[in-house]
């Protein structure tokens, strides 16, 4: 039988030559009984490639079957594919032959394969490599001689590569490989397949067949087909039925034509001036996490003074929340109230920077210039020696009195006794 012949027979329209090779391909291997894997996205036509390889092969009488891997939940479709005895799940009051069973002799179409649990996987790999299969809630393995013939829109080798496909099945499925083009690698086809559909349709509904003048058939042919065949017959479907003019221009067919997918990603504003708002933004921020970085460290050089100074900690109370959120968010700084509480907005420097002047009346700020001036305070971060540290304080605070300075820890005169021991605190 010829390729035009196989065309007509299975209603395929079209001339491309990425088409003709698929055709061509799937009458060599309809003879044998090699496992054939249909690669296309989705619409090209993927089952009717099955169709052609059952009806060429030797098993054309015996039954055929085309399942869709994806439509079927997956805690049921081991029993869909393989069966099951009674009792083996909750609803399962009878035994039942799976399709492997009752197809046995002929050919089983899995479609969308990618969307097979791993679980279905390694039994489905087992009925090709060995032919047997145990049915769900059983222990008796089961022969059956089925044909396979797999489909995928999806890339499976990535999936392989991502866990979530079986490189061995793959392999396994992928001994004869067939890749149907999508409608927009054969474009010589679309006004063909177009025109074959509008007939059709036009006898269905007794309406005149629509016509494309030049600009509307240029438009038919750029247009993307993301669904392939299958949307190329849908918008001939609705044209032939909502068109009141049978003579159809480029204006009117673009309302038939879903509008393109259209790139919603944030514009930056004024980013055909040259980004400069960006740019000031981006400024902006920098500055103010610089000067985030001078407060914390200033403060932290404020608080280590105060511990090794007490006498500031009493000056130092003149802080209040408000009056630091205030002027933080006013200034940008923090006051330095330690200087007996007057709200001159002055920013908090450590000691080494303080210069004398002439009226020592004008505080120093701290420009972006001298930051290289700030020191990281590296503080102990070991617990024994914050422990003896606190320990001398207590007694020193109580002056040697080792009950008062216990109490004041908040452990016991014995373990203050025991660690006075430990660290040769002399008292």
């Amino acid at each position: 039988m010829d390729l035009q012949s196989i065309k007509n027979r299975f209603g395929i329209i079209g001339n491309a030559p990425a088409l003709n090779h698929a055709l061509n391909t799937a009458v060599q291997v309809a003879a044998t009984d090699l496992t054939v894997l249909i690669v296309g996205e989705s619409g090209v036509g993927k089952e009717v490639f099955s169709q052609i390889i059952h009806a060429l092969s030797s098993r054309k009488h015996n039954p055929f079957i085309a399942v869709n891997c994806g439509a079927i939940p997956e805690g049921t479709i081991d029993s869909e594919l393989f069966g099951h005895e009674k009792g083996a799940f909750t609803g399962a009051v009878d035994s039942r032959k799976g399709y492997f069973e009752t197809v046995s002799g002929g050919t089983i179409f899995l479609d969308e394969i990618g969307e097979m649990p791993l679980g279905t996987q390694a039994r489905l790999l087992r009925v090709l490599e060995t032919g047997e299969f145990i049915r769900v809630g059983s222990s008796k393995v089961q022969k059956t001689d089925v044909r396979v013939i797999a489909a995928t829109n999806r890339e499976l080798l990535e999936f392989t590569q991502k866990g979530r496909f079986r490189e061995d099945l793959y392999y396994r499925l992928s001994t004869v490989p067939i890749r149907v083009p999508s409608l927009r690698d054969r474009k010589e086809d679309i006004l063909l397949l177009f025109r074959k559909f509008v007939v059709d349709f036009s006898e269905r509904y007794k309406t005149i067949p629509v016509q494309l003048d030049d600009e509307a058939k240029q438009e038919l042919i750029n247009y993307g087909w993301q669904g392939n065949v299958r949307e190329l017959k849908n918008i001939a479907e609705q044209i032939s039925v909502l068109s009141p003019n049978p003579q159809i221009n480029a204006i009117a067919l673009k309302n038939f034509l879903p509008e393109k997918s259209k790139n919603r990603l944030p514009v930056l504003a004024n980013q055909a001036q040259g980004g400069n708002e960006f740019s000031n933004e981006r400024e902006i921020l920098y500055k103010l996490f610089f000067d985030m970085k001078k407060d914390v460290t200033e403060l932290k050089k404020m608080f280590l003074e105060i511990l090794q100074n007490p006498s500031l900690a009493g000056s130092a109370a003149n802080f209040t929340r408000d009056s630091l959120m205030s002027d933080f968010h006013n200034n940008g700084e923090i006051s330095n109230n330690l200087s007996g509480g007057n709200n001159t907005n002055t920013s908090i420097q450590p000691s080494y920077l303080n210069q004398p002047s002439a009226s020592n009346t004008q505080p120093m700020i701290i420009s972006e210039d001298s930051i290289h001036l700030h020191e990281e305070i590296e503080e102990s971060l070991n617990i024994m020696d914050k422990e003896k540290e606190l320990i001398v304080k207590a007694l020193k605070k109580h002056k040697g009195k080792r009950r008062d300075a216990s109490l004041d820890l908040g452990i016991s005169e014995r373990t203050l006794y025991r660690k006075l021991k430990e660290y040769d605190i002399d008292e």
